[in-house]
């Protein structure tokens, strides 16, 4: 494989990483996930078991780690742009009663870094830190470009996924480059097909709040 950061060992304990995310492999699955030889692959992953960022299962398959979800945790807490998006993101579950994330760019997906969960009985749940596509689905959109409309808005009815409907707006840097996505999504039920009519506003209200928090927290 080709060296990412230089660091080749750390490349290849990454891509180990990734390969378990999806699902828990063996150590023959691992090796064609990875396309590492055998040796390498079970060396690198045992030395991961050792600390804890790779567990075996009930049927000694590899699958992450506990110890990620205590640096997934120490990562949310830190990361800044989450804790100056939230009182906006509170604010817009609150008027919209709809579930509430904020997505940044991660190479050629999205990552959900904040995720508020709607009251309702029926919603629509993106954990934090899910890893997403972009160009699909709202979110994605927006962190893949695609102009908002004249409203600072892009909505979406199940692109991604059936009966799911969203709407979201960029947040801006000093710049006026895309650093983030806010979103509202849930059933279609209740959004209807035309979901940025009904939340539009509201989202890109709080992507405008939030770009201009940000740029006060880095002034």
């Amino acid at each position: 494989m080709d060296s990412v950061s230089g660091v080749g060992v750390i490349d290849k304990a990454a891509l180990v990483l990734r390969a378990v995310r999806a699902r828990p492999l063996d150590l023959a699955e691992l090796q064609a996930a990875t396309g590492l030889p055998r040796a390498t692959a079970h060396r690198l992953v045992v030395a991961l078991e050792t600390h804890h960022l790779v567990r075996r299962d009930g049927q000694g398959r590899f699958c992450l780690g506990f110890e990620l979800v205590a640096l997934g945790r120490a990562a949310a807490e830190q990361f800044g742009l989450g804790e100056v998006a939230m009182p906006a993101m509170q604010a817009l579950l609150q008027a919209s009663g709809e579930s509430v994330q904020l997505y940044v760019r991660e190479d050629e997906a999205r990552r959900c870094v904040v995720s508020l969960q709607s009251p309702h009985a029926l919603r629509w749940i993106v954990p934090e830190g899910s890893l997403l596509p972009l160009g699909v689905g709202s979110a994605g959109r927006v962190l893949g470009g695609e102009p908002v409309g004249p409203g600072g808005w892009i909505d979406s009815v199940e692109q991604r996924e059936p009966g799911v409907a969203s709407v979201s707006a960029p947040v801006l840097d000093r710049a006026g480059r895309v650093i983030a996505a806010i979103s509202v999504s849930g059933p279609v039920e209740r959004l209807s097909r035309e979901p940025g009519a009904r939340h539009g506003a509201a989202v890109a209200a709080a992507g405008v709040q939030i770009g201009d928090a940000v740029r006060a927290a880095l002034h």
